[in-house]
C-alpha cells in the first residue's frame, strides 16, 4: 500500500484556470519546503514543463487512453515516490474524455483511479448565484468522483466574492480559495496550449513565481493539504522500467532537446536507460554534431516551424543526422522529428532523410488514434498495436512512404509515416510505458 497525499485540479471547462491554480499550488507548496510531485492528465507536453519549473521535478503525464486505465495508478506512484504531496492537473472539463469513449481519459476517470479528491476551479467572472447550481451539478453527476472543495477564479471584487460565497454556503462544499483577475500572470499560448518553457525561460520563471504568489495569497493551503491527506492509500505497486543489463559498452542514444524539440515523456528516457542505453541529450539549434559515439537517435515532438531558419542553418548537424540515418542506425522520429527528417519545411532545407516536403497549414490535426504497425521496424514488429495522439498544424507530402510506419484504425483508416532502413518516422506520438518492448527493441538495434 502506498500513501501519497494528493489533489486533482479540475474545472467545468477549458480556460477556467486549471493551469494557473495547479502550477501555483505546486510552487506554493514547494516554497514551503515540500517535495511536490507534478502530474498532468492527458497527452499534453507543455503544461508539465511549467510544473517542472514549479517543483524541480519532472512533470509526468497520466493518459488512460494511451497507457490504459490499469497503468494510471502505477505510473502515478512511480512519479510520486518519496514526495510529500502530488498535484494532478486535469484536462479540458472534468468529465470530458476521449471522443465517443465515455469517461475514458477524462479527469474524472483519473481521479477515481487515483482515489483522489478533486478541487474544482470555477471561472466566476460572469456569474454570482448560478455558481451554486454549476458546482452542485458537477458534484452530483458521478457519485464516485469526490469533489472536496472549490477555488473561485477571476473574481472581480470583494462584493463579487461575498455573493459567490453566499451562494455556495448551502452547497456543502468549502471555498478553498479565491483568485482575483490578474493579467500579469497570463502566459502566451499556441495551438490550444501554452508556449513551451524552453522557448521563454525567464518569462516562464516569472509566470510560475506569480502563479505561486497568487495561490499563496488567495488559497487556504492548510485546508488544501488536509484535503490531500484524506486520500486513501493506493494498493497498486509503482510502475518501474524493467532493467535488461547487457554485457559490454552501453550504446549511446542521442535524444533531441532544446527549444525546438520539447515534447517528451519522462518515462521514455527511463525506459531507454533501463534497456541498456546511455541517453545523451543534444540541442539541434546549437550543437553542430551528434553526441560522441551516437549509435541511435530519438527526435521527439515540438514546434520546429518556429525555429525553421535556425534548424536549416545548422548544416553540420543536418549532415550528421543524414549520415547516421543512411548508415542504417536506428532513428525514431515523432511529429517534429518527422518534419526535421523531411527534405524541406516551408521551403527551408532540412535533413533530407525522407523524400517528403512539409509546410505549415491552417488546419489543426488533433486527437487520439488507434494504430497498428504496418511493417517491421526498429520500434515494433508488424502487427503491433498501439494507441497514440496526433497534434500538429503541418502537412507532409506525401504523408506516407512506400513502407508506411502505421496503419491508423480510428477515427479514420489510413496509413502514415515512413520506415526506411533504420528510420521510423511518424506524426503519431506514443507513450512507451504502455509498450516497454519499443524501447528494448530500439536499444537492441543500437547494440547491433
Amino acid at each position: 500500500m502506498v500513501s501519497v497525499p494528493r489533489l486533482v485540479i479540475a474545472a467545468p471547462a477549458s480556460g477556467s484556470g486549471k493551469t494557473t491554480v495547479a502550477t501555483g499550488l505546486m510552487a506554493a507548496f514547494a516554497g514551503r519546503g515540500l517535495a511536490v510531485s507534478p502530474h498532468k492528465v492527458g497527452p499534453d507536453y507543455i503544461d508539465p514543463g511549467y510544473h517542472a519549473l514549479a517543483t524541480g521535478r519532472p512533470g509526468r503525464n497520466l493518459d488512460a487512453y494511451m497507457c490504459g486505465p490499469d497503468l494510471i495508478a502505477p505510473l502515478f506512484t512511480h512519479g510520486a515516490s518519496g514526495c510529500d504531496l502530488a498535484v494532478v492537473e486535469g484536462v479540458m472539463g472534468l468529465y470530458d474524455g476521449a471522443s465517443g469513449q465515455g469517461e475514458l481519459a477524462s479527469t474524472a476517470q483519473v481521479s477515481k483511479l487515483l482515489r483522489a479528491p478533486v478541487v474544482l476551479v470555477v471561472d466566476a467572472s460572469s456569474q454570482s448565484r448560478s455558481v451554486a447550481a454549476l458546482v452542485h451539478g458537477f458534484a452530483s453527476w458521478d457519485p464516485e468522483v469526490r469533489i472536496g472543495g472549490v477555488i473561485l477564479n477571476k473574481v472581480a471584487s470583494d462584493r463579487h466574492e461575498a455573493l459567490l460565497r453566499e451562494a455556495l454556503d448551502e452547497s456543502g462544499l468549502p471555498v478553498l480559495g479565491v483568485l482575483r483577475r490578474a493579467p500579469q500572470v497570463a502566459t502566451p499560448s499556441r495551438h490550444l496550449g501554452l508556449v513551451p518553457v524552453a522557448e521563454r525561460q525567464t518569462d516562464a520563471l516569472d509566470a510560475v513565481r506569480a502563479m505561486g504568489e497568487r495561490v499563496r495569497e488567495g488559497c487556504d493551503l492548510d485546508a488544501l493539504m488536509a484535503l490531500a491527506r484524506s486520500a486513501p492509500a493506493l494498493p497498486e505497486e509503482a510502475w518501474e522500467p524493467e532493467h535488461h543489463p547487457e554485457p559490454g559498452t552501453r550504446p549511446v542514444v542521442a535524444v533531441a532537446g532544446g527549444a525546438a524539440f520539447t515534447f517528451a515523456y519522462a518515462e521514455h528516457a527511463e525506459l531507454l536507460t533501463a534497456a541498456g542505453a546511455e541517453v545523451a541529450v543534444f540541442d539541434p539549434l546549437h550543437d553542430e554534431k551528434l553526441p560522441t559515439g551516437t549509435a541511435g537517435l530519438v527526435i521527439g515532438g515540438g514546434f520546429p516551424e518556429v525555429y525553421g531558419p535556425e534548424l536549416s542553418a545548422n548544416e553540420p548537424l543536418r549532415r550528421a543526422v543524414t549520415d547516421l540515418a543512411l548508415s542504417g542506425a536506428p532513428v525514431a522520429a515523432e511529429c517534429a522529428g518527422l518534419l526535421y527528417l523531411a527534405r524541406e519545411l516551408d521551403g527551408r532545407p532540412m535533413c533530407g532523410v525522407l523524400d517528403a516536403s512539409a509546410r505549415m497549414s491552417e488546419r489543426l490535426t488533433l486527437g487520439y488514434r488507434q494504430a497498428v504497425a504496418v511493417s517491421d521496424s526498429v520500434l515494433a514488429v508488424a502487427g503491433t498495436r498501439l494507441r497514440g495522439h496526433e497534434f500538429h498544424r503541418t502537412v507532409l507530402e506525401p504523408g506516407a512512404g512506400a513502407t508506411p510506419a502505421w496503419g491508423l484504425l480510428q477515427p479514420e483508416r489510413r496509413v502514415e509515416g515512413f520506415v526506411r532502413r533504420g528510420v521510423h518516422a511518424s506524426y503519431l506520438h506514443t507513450h512507451w510505458a504502455a509498450a516497454p518492448s519499443v524501447a528494448r527493441r530500439f536499444v537492441e538495434r543500437c547494440q547491433g
